[in-house]
């Protein structure tokens, strides 16, 4: 399957072929998707800067890890493949060349603006169909060679979301070159997509990848290039699973049960036990062979262990989620649509929720004092308590309106008894 991420570059009538699954501009964490199977390609063309975060270095290597071909042109496509090509990444097309030789360098020169209603249309000019543009007019004796990069200079300071026609002949008028604009006009009424070099590189890439090249030319890399501290804590950022119908975050269903499951200690005690006999590097050992060896003292494995958790284990979900039951699964979607319902307000995130406040909603939950909650914490290995109280802001939200809805239906109640009593 050939996996490609495109938007204002290429129509998608220009992708209609089998095999070819069409996908938006790529953002942080798509290339997590399950979608993406190993031996696939994928042809990054178009991607996201300023609506989400944008696509990472070592998402991209991740998946040629696995062995996926992945091919980069015209956009931030060819920006990637240029910085990534030491590592095997596959850059095609004028655009990606000039970034590889460093003749462009800014993320600004494939930049275009777009409409805020999800349009996937380029409303402006990137700086690199220009430039060639000024090319092709100085060729045609339009333009001179001073007078032409006078011009790139000018039309690169406008602001990529307002570099449109109109501002282009604005400006082209202020510097005196208004015959440049009419002549641009002219060409693109004969030919529509004249001087889109971003185009022509986006159609390049595609035949690339129906050729097989990319697949014929993917590295094997050893995890050490992308398997960090961060890529772990994205992937469990990103790891979702369908359950009884309803898609939910792996993330989210462990801290539920990490925070409400009077018993995950015994859970978290079982998970590290099959972490010291299971390490990601060495030989395995028994816990409390590694715990004699660390401390002579009288703390607990919790207290001196603190694995990282990867979502991407089947065994760690499987361990970590052993006791969770359907009511689980169903109040993990409530609490996430419940915050999810709150980020659409302004000011809104759960980072923003009073530690104060999740503090004393996990000391109750817990039924501890506040004396015993960093250890309660790192029983459950939430490490202590302010990382506990972190972690478990993202429930708050759908707490919150649980206990609204215990009040008023204690109030209805009292009112009820009340009416009851009066007659």
């Amino acid at each position: 399957m050939i996996h490609v991420f495109v938007g204002p570059t290429l129509e998608r009538s220009a992708l209609a072929a089998p095999g070819i699954r069409v996908c938006p501009p790529a953002k942080h964490g798509d290339l997590f998707a399950g979608t993406v199977q190993d031996g696939d390609t994928v042809v990054l063309i178009d991607g996201v800067y300023h609506q989400a975060p944008a696509l990472r270095h070592k998402e991209i290597l991740a998946v040629m890890g696995r062995g996926v071909g992945v091919i980069g042109a015209a956009s931030i496509g060819a920006l990637r493949a240029a910085e990534l090509a030491p590592f095997g990444m596959l850059g095609v097309g004028t655009v990606y060349a000039a970034y590889a030789r460093g003749d462009i360098t800014g993320d600004d020169e494939v930049a275009v603006g777009q409409a805020l209603d999800g349009d996937l249309n380029a409303l402006t000019w990137p700086v690199v169909n220009l430039r060639h543009v000024l090319e092709l007019a100085t060729a045609a004796a339009v333009l001179d060679g001073p007078r032409a990069e006078q011009l790139l200079v000018a039309l690169r300071a406008i602001y990529y979301p307002q570099r449109t026609m109109s501002a282009i002949r604005a400006v082209c008028n202020r510097e005196g070159v208004g015959e440049f604009p009419r002549w641009l006009s002219q060409q693109c009424a004969q030919r529509r997509h004249f001087g889109d070099i971003k185009r022509a590189d986006a159609l390049w890439a595609l035949r690339v990848a129906l050729d097989g090249r990319a697949s014929q030319t993917s590295p094997q890399l050893s995890p050490e290039m992308w398997d960090t501290t961060y890529f772990r804590r994205w992937s469990n950022a990103f790891a979702r699973e369908r359950v009884d119908g309803v898609e939910l975050s792996t993330e989210d269903r462990v801290i539920y049960q990490q925070v409400f499951d009077p018993e995950f200690r015994q859970t978290w005690a079982a998970y590290l036990e099959y972490r010291s006999l299971h390490p990601v590097c060495g030989p395995g050992r028994p816990l409390a062979e590694r715990l004699a060896q660390v401390t002579g003292s009288d703390l607990t494995a919790d207290c001196v262990f603190h694995p990282t958790i990867d979502l991407r284990d089947e065994q760690t979900v499987d361990l970590l989620l052993a006791d969770e039951t359907e009511q689980d699964r169903r109040a993990v979607a409530r609490y996430a649509a419940a915050l999810q319902a709150r980020r659409v307000q302004p000011g809104f995130s759960a980072a923003a929720v009073r530690d104060d406040l999740t503090r004393r909603h996990l000391m109750w939950v817990w039924q501890c004092t506040e004396r015993r909650f960093d250890a309660e914490a790192s029983a459950r290995g939430l490490v202590c308590g302010a990382r506990a109280v972190e972690a478990a802001k993202r429930l708050m939200p759908g707490l919150m309106e649980e206990a609204d809805e215990v009040d008023e239906t204690e109030m209805n109640r009292e009112r009820t008894e009340e009416t009851h009593d009066e007659r």
